[in-house]
């Protein structure tokens, strides 16, 4: 039963060694996607915020283009995606 006991006990330890080693290599695993879901979540944010600051760059160009009746500005506006209110007036005139 000695030997028996010891052949148990070497595979039950054997056993326990590799399921360390896979815990070792899930977690390290684990770490990298979390620093890359980090990362994309970093650029999200960053995005968000950016996207604010090119509301309020849009609305201050436009509202300039419409003080100053800058036709260049409006262009460079317009050709952005940017409606604006007089830009519609303007277009039909130059034809």
């Amino acid at each position: 039963m000695g030997n028996k006991s010891k052949l148990v006990m070497t595979i039950l330890s054997s056993l326990v060694l590799i399921l360390v080693v896979l815990n070792i290599f899930i977690s390290l695993g684990n770490q990298s996607i979390q620093m890359e879901v980090g990362e994309r979540q970093q650029a999200i944010s960053q995005t968000l915020q950016l996207e604010s600051l090119n509301g309020q760059l849009i609305n201050v160009l436009a509202s300039l283009a419409l003080k100053t009746n800058d036709e260049a500005l409006k262009k460079v506006l317009t050709a952005g995606g940017i409606n604006l209110p007089g830009a519609a007036e303007a277009a039909p005139a130059k034809k």
